[in-house]
């Protein structure tokens, strides 16, 4: 029995050590597998192919393990980064490789106008180079089709339809639905026009809103025509004509939208993908491993021209970008997100970098925490006292802390219709003591001071403290005029009369001096290229950010190796690590906003206007 049982213990141990020599060697795989830097074999003639999906934005969000697990699984990826887009444009435009661009934009779901102008920007040099641009779509929505009329062809599925309906800023409002729940949002302001604390205790939209966000709104939309207009050689009115005429033209045709779209010339033709594909096959060859035409993907085509980039390192002097996009909150703060700490020390590495000879600050912002906003515009006054020239790029939307911290630069670039402005401070804080009192629950007691319970959100709100609030957020609307005044080069009266919270499209910031001139990202760097005395094609353009260790690339890159070995066993991962993030609805996305600010002063410089 004895040698039995040894026996059957040195066959278990045999295995253990077996099974832990397979884990290693996996563990070996992955490793190696993720250290290795695959460089992909780019045909000798090819289609650049433009995919992006979901929005287009600024700068990604969340974590780089989710985002990496969405394209492991092959799911719809929520975000698709601008830069990348325009990155692979600009190169392919002098890449002989590259024979024609492809725009597919069946999976893009939208972006704001600035933004995609910088996207379109890059297709029209593209496009003037002589080589062709081809857009295909099953449908194209409004913003799909603003970047597919930058193409020479446009072709639409014989089902497909375009549709595009203008802008609109409708709002919720929640002061009724708070009433009835006994809940008392105590509001402190400045500013006519600051709507941002609007919805919780008005049931309608203001008239100043309403007149506010009419303007800017007009704006976009006077923006959206002309550029489409001029991109497809159309009379300035016949977007608004086939809007205005598309219920009786949609009638008239028994429903055929494309056909519609080609006798509005907004379509070059309707062909499916199929027709579409044999005629790239026909420009740049055909790919028989694929069966399809040979083409390479914005992600494979960047690896390509990264690397070679580097092998070409020249160690010219740079200008900065730092991409300020999301909510300003204070603290430090993850991508797509404004932190505080975490943005005031990337302008602080810019400033004690000295191959970084000028600063761009490409804002997209509502704004959010003043003081996020205060640190900030410190750093960019501290690196301005070094010497080094600052420029403001603003994408969609630059306003309330966003202008905060664009104040002090040297020059603002903004596009016509970039939402901007929003000068103004607001503080809430929220009572509940009559909804407890609903309930049957009453609060009671004693404190040692005229302040001990005033805040409690069981209480209403005593008048020291209320009295104490409304000064500090008077007090905190004078230090951001005070700001602008001085990076304006204006009076603080100057400011205060275009200020009180009101949003401006770009096209008016410029006439009312807020901004100093109209253009994209590429004028901003140009501008800040001469302030700092650097002739062109000296200089290369430098993306400052948060950067991994070598140990957090390594392990990101362990984990989705893992993942891609585990998808590829069939073994269905937890919908937790794989659920593309889905869009919440109005009332949650509310909360989770009013969640997120949680500044210890309670002062926000906010703009509730983004326009999608």
């Amino acid at each position: 029995m004895r040698a039995f049982f040894g026996a059957l213990w040195r066959g278990l141990d045999g295995l253990r050590k077996f099974l832990h020599l397979v884990l290693l060697l996996l563990i070996f795989g992955i490793v190696v597998g993720a250290l290795r830097s695959t460089i992909p074999v780019l045909p000798e003639k090819a289609a650049l192919v433009i995919r992006p999906q979901g929005q287009i934005v600024e700068q990604l969000t969340g974590d780089p393990f989710e985002r990496a697990l969405e394209k492991v699984q092959g799911s719809l990826r929520s975000e698709t980064l601008l830069w990348d887009l325009t990155d692979a444009i600009d190169a392919a435009r002098d890449d002989d490789r590259i024979q024609a661009l492809v725009l597919d934009l069946d999976r893009f779901t939208g972006a704001g106008q600035p933004t995609m102008q910088e996207l379109t920007a890059s297709i029209d040099a593209f496009r003037a180079s002589g080589k062709k641009v081809i857009a295909q779509g099953s449908v194209f929505l409004q913003a799909p089709y603003y970047i597919a009329a930058h193409a020479d062809e446009i072709y639409l599925d014989p089902l497909g339809f375009v549709l595009i309906d203008g802008y609109d800023r409708y709002v919720m409002y929640y002061k009724d639905a708070l009433d009835k729940l006994g809940v008392d949002m105590n509001v402190f302001r400045v500013g006519a026009y600051k709507s941002a604390v609007e919805p919780f205790t008005r049931s309608d939209m203001s008239p100043e809103d309403r007149e506010e966000s009419l303007a800017y709104l007009g704006a976009m939309w006077q923006g959206y025509q002309a550029d489409v207009a001029r991109a497809r050689k159309l009379a300035p009115g016949d977007i608004a004509k086939y809007v205005d005429g598309l219920a009786g033209g949609i009638a008239a045709q028994k429903g055929d939208g494309a056909k519609l779209a080609l006798e509005a010339k907004l379509i070059t033709g309707i062909r499916t993908s199929i027709d579409v594909e044999r005629e790239l096959t026909e420009l740049v060859g055909e790919d028989s491993d694929e069966e399809s035409y040979r083409q390479v993907g914005v992600d494979d085509y960047l690896r390509v021209v990264n690397a070679e980039a580097k092998l070409r390192g020249d160690g010219k002097p740079l200008v900065g970008v730092i991409v300020v996009a999301g909510e300003m909150l204070d603290g430090d703060q993850p991508s797509g997100t404004v932190g505080g700490e975490s943005t005031a020390r990337l302008i602080r590495e810019a400033r004690l970098d000295e191959d970084v000879k000028a600063l761009v600050l490409r804002i997209d912002s509502p704004g959010g925490s003043m003081f996020a906003a205060e640190q900030i515009h410190r750093e960019i006054e501290a690196l301005k006292a070094e010497g080094k020239p600052v420029v403001v790029s603003m994408g969609d939307l630059a306003a309330s802390g966003g202008y905060y911290v664009a104040a002090p630069a040297d020059e603002i670039w903004a596009r016509p219709t970039t939402v901007t402005g929003s000068i103004g401070i607001f503080a809430t804080i929220p009572t509940l003591d009559r909804s407890f009192g609903k309930i049957g629950i009453g609060v009671d007691g004693v404190g040692t001071t005229v302040w001990s319970g005033q805040l409690r959100l069981d209480r209403p709100i005593g008048k020291e403290a209320g009295e104490f609030m409304q000064a500090t957020i008077e007090h905190g609307y004078e230090t951001f005029l005070a700001r602008v005044a001085q990076g304006r080069g204006k009076t603080r009266d100057e400011v205060d009369s275009i200020a009180q919270g009101r949003v401006w499209a770009g096209v008016d910031a410029k006439r009312v001096g807020l901004v100093d001139h109209l253009g994209g990202f590429e004028d901003a760097v140009g501008a800040a290229a001469a302030l700092a005395k650097l002739d062109k094609d000296a200089y290369d353009l430098e993306f400052i950010g948060p950067q991994m260790s070598w140990a957090q690339e390594l392990a990101l890159q362990v984990k989705t190796k893992a993942v891609q070995a585990v998808a590829g066993l069939g073994i269905r991962l937890p919908p937790a690590l794989v659920q593309v993030a889905q869009q919440l609805d109005p009332l949650a996305a509310e909360v989770a906003r009013w969640s997120r600010l949680q500044s210890a002063n309670h002062l926000y410089a906010y703009c509730l206007c983004s326009v999608r």
